[in-house]
């Protein structure tokens, strides 16, 4: 198959996507890759009918790499995840917005323009999280306790752009991540970045029925295939606090393998996604009783000799905007 990576400079080194893409070209692949902050791309020519059997993102949110998947879509490639989808998460305030519509259990969130009318956001509802609406990563996500303490962010929020505002909900300090891929779910356990001192510890942990059954709707609600859910187990119970596609998949077992099947898998469908996820892998809880995961997909066969093209329209600024990905080996 012939595949198109759009990578963002800051993920060029990462775990994901990389040993996917080294992944995907072991198994006979083609796979072409694409850094739309540093290339000049003739849009007009970028995407045609027949380039590739899948376009996938993996970009930071307020990158640019989205535009170009969804130019891809409107001339009816396929896209992973399906680009609508993307934008629906990838803007805070949208994806709250949908969210909460669908009964998803997402706190109450407040948008701005300006950080100055955040303001006039309740006291009663501080202490806030407060966040820019395309932010990814932890990027600038700030507790506000007091409503001075607002007053005094206001220059350095500024610098944001588009702003949400939710209430604190109360926790141990530790965020729940759940990861979905291949309509499996694992779920991993980490510090939260609003408490920095307790180190960015991760590990597998088990997944409970309740949290098992949001994190699969929320891929239902948003329309995804491979996404994470940030989960907080509140005092009112499970609370979604962020929703990311193409996450980082951290302690899924054999990350790269799985991730390359689903992509392959949606490429083959046309991005038609599963119905539904399981809980995956050893040990995971489901309705109160624990059971093993489904067996692992077998390795798909490799396709023929793939023909090397460049990917059309990709001018670079320099040499070249786009890389063949050469990557070989094991993981």
């Amino acid at each position: 198959m012939r595949l198109c990576f759009l990578v963002e400079e800051r993920y060029r080194h990462d775990g994901m996507p990389r040993e996917v893409i080294r992944q995907l070209s072991d198994w006979g692949h083609q796979v072409d890759v694409v850094r739309p902050g540093d290339s000049l791309i003739r849009i007009s020519d970028a995407v045609r009918a027949g380039s590739h059997d899948a376009w996938v993102l993996k970009t930071v949110s307020g990158g640019p790499g989205l535009t170009l998947l969804e130019a891809a879509a409107a001339v009816g490639l396929t896209t992973v995840n399906d680009a609508r989808s993307i934008r629906g998460v990838r803007d805070k305030a949208l994806a709250a917005a949908i969210g909460r519509s669908r009964g998803l259990p997402m706190p109450t969130t407040y948008a701005a323009a300006r950080p100055e009318a955040l303001e006039k956001i309740p006291e009663a509802e501080f202490p806030l999280v407060v966040k820019p609406s395309d932010g990814s990563s932890g990027r600038a996500v700030r507790l506000v306790p007091t409503p001075g303490r607002l007053r005094a962010l206001r220059a350095e929020l500024a610098a944001e752009g588009m702003l949400i505002a939710q209430p604190y909900v109360p926790n141990s300090g530790v965020d729940l991540k759940v990861y979905c891929v291949g309509g499996e779910l694992y779920a991993t356990e980490r510090a939260s970045p609003l408490v920095p001192d307790r180190g960015a510890r991760g590990r597998r942990v088990p997944l409970s029925a309740e949290v098992a059954a949001i994190a699969a709707e929320v891929g239902v609600v948003y329309g995804l295939d491979l996404y994470g859910v940030d989960v907080l187990l509140g005092p009112d119970g499970p609370v979604i606090v962020d929703v990311n596609d193409f996450p980082s998949f951290k302690e899924v077992p054999d990350a790269a393998a799985r991730v390359g099947r689903a992509v392959l898998e949606l490429a083959r469908g046309g991005g038609a996604r599963s119905e539904g996820a399981v809980v995956g892998g050893e040990g995971a809880v489901v309705g109160g009783r624990t059971e093993s995961g489904p067996s692992p997909e077998p390795v798909p066969q490799p396709s023929p000799e793939p023909v090397r093209e460049p990917v059309p329209g990709a001018v670079p600024a320099t040499a070249t905007g786009r890389m063949t990905a050469a990557v070989s080996g094991g993981r």
